[in-house]
């Protein structure tokens, strides 16, 4: 039962408001450059849009019941949603869709950097401080001074602060791997379509592979991810965590 004490369920909603804004900043990205590019397909379905519900209807179970289960499970989450395009378009166009595929993640990577910054400035001005070793976790990276009484609005400020920072990191680097159906492969397809692109086309037309991407890409993630994170801690908290 202590998956489901008051703070765990607070600790939940940090998460899941965070993710549902991630992930909706993130799919209006990509609708947001196929609309500039020259596709209207995702904005016509509503997607250029900071309203979760859009993204919500056509993913419902990557967007509300996968990001349930993996916060409950593994204390992180976890999740999806998609954005719809012409293939045409993107045949035709594929510097476009190399765009395309690149805004989600950067959308990704814009939210992380300001929380990095935001942290970074309250630590220096001591109105955060480093938590100790094993108080470390994505969901808290930084905690209030203990002059600030336990109310204060800097507490879930800082809850908010450190899931957006790492979800968010987490969203990029897991999304820009060259792996079919994520991101990373988009770019690729469309910054080589001629050699490597033809590959990842005839992949992602496969379920099956892309099912294989998958699973390939959850195992070179935390290879990839690991060492990202603690740079960004050791850039948080210089001379104390060192990775």
């Amino acid at each position: 039962m202590d998956n489901f004490t008051p703070a765990k369920l607070a600790e939940f909603g940090v998460w899941f408001i965070v993710f549902l804004f991630s992930s909706t900043l993130h799919e209006a990205g990509h609708a947001l450059l196929a609309r500039m590019g020259g596709d209207d397909t995702a904005y016509l379905g509503g997607q250029v849009s900071l309203n979760p519900m859009p993204h919500i209807r056509r993913e419902p179970f990557g967007m509300i019941l996968v990001p349930v289960i993996t916060f409950f499970m593994m204390g992180w989450m976890m999740g999806w949603a998609s954005t719809p395009y012409d293939p045409r378009w993107a045949q035709r166009y594929p510097g476009r869709q190399a765009l395309m595929s690149a805004a989600g993640p950067i959308a990704n990577l814009i939210i992380a950097a300001a929380a990095f910054g935001a942290l970074a400035a309250l630590l220096s001005s001591g109105v955060f401080v480093s938590p100790e070793p094993d108080q470390l976790t994505f969901s808290s990276l930084a905690q209030p001074a203990s002059r600030f009484a336990p109310g204060s609005i800097l507490h879930p400020l800082a809850a908010v602060l450190s899931v957006g920072l790492s979800l968010n990191l987490l969203l990029f680097i897991f999304n820009l791997l060259p792996l079919p159906p994520l991101d990373g492969s988009g770019v690729l397809h469309g910054l080589f379509p001629d050699s490597v692109g033809r590959v990842i086309e005839m992949l992602s037309r496969n379920p099956m592979m892309s099912l294989l991407g998958l699973v390939l890409a959850w195992q070179v993630f935390p290879q990839v991810f690991m060492p990202a994170f603690a740079l960004v801690l050791w850039l948080l908290h210089p001379g104390i965590y060192a990775g």
